[in-house]
């Protein structure tokens, strides 16, 4: 009987301890809403950061056509007409609204270990550059930053997943965003995008970079979504550079090719200048990104000048430094570019190129071209 009587004691007060366990169980979220439908209370973010050339950008968040869910999406409509001179465009969503790290808001979603959306474009073929959560900095810096892209659209909806496992989301400001440019857009895009959320999956596993296959392409044509770099490092006398992703004028293959305008007036004073292709956009090794390219054992491009005779000093591949180095860099140079299509290649054998956020670069001088130059790149890739 004693024993009967101490075991219920003992049961007795384990219940709140079990009542208290079950209840946290319960009431931890299986999702977090970013985006469900026009108003609704499941909204944790608005889409107020509009970044780049934002002139370009048209938002209808309650559109009625054709909605994946509930009876509306967000309609975005991009122009890529460089209103404010960038050559892209995107948009934030974050808490509270125009939060760029200055202010304490934003949500614990620790649990939560994937972003899941709904998108598709008006026709189809519509290229999103990347699409990020997290990443915003100041003095209230979001806790992680991940990105994934080119996404290339159907006219179709279509589920995507940004996967979050392993990352640290105790502090989410920038719970998702979109960004692209007038490169892999020429003649903008329309798209659609419905039921933004976070979600937890016990199942998913942390994402590790993988080997990309071959060949692997830093740019193959105009909005293309094998191109996986991006012409914004602009270095040097940046304002001597004109540069057009599109060029229709005798591309090597495909419908475009890129064209450089180098016009040595020493714009920044500094008698050089040239452009890095890099994964995401404008990294200096300050971002995890890039790719790798382990199993490359060369890179090879198209060339040709407007008149021959174009000095190149360097092509190169890596060589970024920061916090998030390239692994490696190789160069050739100087080139002298003729007035027809040649093939270069830059040898990549017994190099490590297992961490590329540098995917390609060139850079030229005024003295060795004292009345600047025009040239024409096309086919860059891995191989």
């Amino acid at each position: 009987m004693k024993r009967l009587v101490m075991f219920l004691a003992v049961l007795f007060l384990a219940l709140p301890i079990l009542a208290s366990a079950q209840e946290q169980a319960t009431d931890t979220p299986k999702e977090f809403g970013v985006y469900s439908d026009k108003n609704a209370k499941t909204n944790h973010f608005i889409p107020s950061g509009w970044m780049g050339d934002y002139g370009d950008i048209k938002m209808n968040d309650q559109s009625a056509d054709n909605p994946h869910g509930g009876t509306t999406s967000i309609q975005f409509i991009y122009s890529a007409k460089k209103t404010q001179n960038q050559g892209w465009a995107g948009v934030y969503w974050q808490n509270p609204a125009n939060n760029w790290g200055n202010k304490k808001g934003g949500f614990d979603l620790s649990g939560m270990n994937k972003l899941t959306f709904w998108a598709r474009g008006l026709k189809g073929g519509e290229v999103i550059q990347k699409v990020m959560v997290g990443g915003i900095k100041g003095t209230y810096p979001d806790t992680a930053a991940v990105e994934m892209g080119p996404i290339e659209l159907t006219d179709t909806w279509k589920q995507y997943t940004v996967n979050l496992a392993g990352r640290d989301v105790s502090y989410i400001n920038g719970g998702f965003g979109w960004a692209t440019n007038a490169d892999l857009n020429p003649e903008g895009a329309t798209f659609y995008i419905d039921d933004i959320k976070f979600e937890s999956d016990p199942a998913l596993k942390p994402e590790s970079k993988k080997q990309e296959a071959l060949p692997f392409y830093v740019f193959s044509d105009r909005s293309s979504a094998r191109n996986h770099f991006i012409p914004s490092g602009w270095m040097g006398d940046y304002g001597d550079i004109k540069y057009e992703g599109a060029s229709k004028e005798d591309p090597y293959l495909g419908d475009t090719c890129i064209k450089v305008i180098y016009n040595g007036l020493k714009a920044q004073g500094s008698g050089w200048a040239g452009i890095f292709w890099q994964n995401p956009a404008n990294n200096w090794g300050t971002v995890d990104g890039g790719f790798d390219l382990s199993k490359a054992t060369k890179l090879t491009f198209w060339a040709r000048g407007l008149k021959g005779g174009e000095r190149i000093e360097e092509f190169k591949v890596g060589g970024i430094m920061g916090e998030f180095s390239d692994s490696d860099s190789a160069v050739i140079g100087p080139v002298i570019l003729e007035k027809e299509w040649k093939q270069y290649s830059i040898d990549l054998k017994g190099k490590d190129m297992s961490y590329i956020i540098g995917g390609f670069c060139w850079s030229a001088n005024v003295d060795n071209n004292p009345e600047g130059a025009t040239f024409y790149l096309d086919e860059i890739k891995y191989e």
